[in-house]
């Protein structure tokens, strides 16, 4: 049974035994490394097959989001996913209009060199082609009774974590995916009926990739570049 508990002289919290079974000498390790084996594989596609995913597939791994953690426990994000074909169009369409205001002259010359060695440019065929969209979107704040705001809090981190699981699970069950930011965004929140407190962060395109799809050749940063152990 879940029991109070006072932290820092607020309002009694209700807790409960965290259900946890460690695991076994020497799994740790091995569940570690299995996970990084299986990320390490995942690269951004932009070339996609119209082979049909399951819904549930792309259920599950939004369930998986919605485990994320948030700031004050909020959560403070909505996912719109999206299979519906005329749907797909209205978005490529508005995201293509953006995008060739984007590279034409809105975009400074450095950001679209650093874009260069991608190939990227303003035709957006993979949000028609892929079978799945999932537009991600941030609730700056909540809707309480009578209409009544709630402040949310670290909104950005709490969607960027919930990102990062909808794109670990999807790998993860074996789809490609691409985050696609077209800029700016707000088409997004009309075309899906979302209302004002929620602004679009990302697509998420995802699906089977293309029997013939290829990735540029990147490299990543050296591991002691970006991480340091104190």
């Amino acid at each position: 049974m879940p029991v109070p508990f006072c932290f820092n002289g607020l309002m009694p919290a209700r807790y409960r035994p965290l259900a946890y079974t460690p695991p076994e000498p020497g799994e740790l390790l091995s569940r570690a490394r299995a996970f990084y084996e299986l990320m390490r594989t995942r690269r951004s596609v932009r070339e996609f097959s119209n082979r049909p995913v399951p819904r549930e597939v792309i259920e599950l791994a939004l369930r998986t989001a919605i485990s994320a953690p948030s700031g004050a426990n909020q959560q403070p994000w909505f996912f719109v996913a999206v299979s519906d074909p005329a749907t797909k169009r209205r978005i490529r369409q508005a995201a293509e209009e953006e995008e060739r205001r984007f590279y034409a002259g809105r975009a400074p010359e450095e950001w679209l060199t650093a874009l260069d060695h991608l190939g990227t440019g303003p035709e957006k065929p993979f949000l028609e082609t892929a079978p799945w969209l999932i537009a991600v979107f941030a609730q700056s704040y909540g809707l309480g009774g009578h209409g009544r705001k709630v402040k949310h809090y670290y909104v950005q981190e709490s969607v960027g974590l919930a990102s990062g699981f909808l794109i670990a699970a999807l790998h993860a069950a074996g789809l490609a995916t691409l985050t696609h930011t077209p800029s700016p965004m707000g088409f997004m929140r009309e075309i899906l009926g979302r209302p004002e407190n929620e602004r679009p962060v990302m697509l998420i395109v995802t699906g089977y990739p293309a029997e013939d799809a290829r990735v540029p050749v990147i490299t990543r940063k050296a591991f002691d570049e970006v991480v340091r152990f104190v």
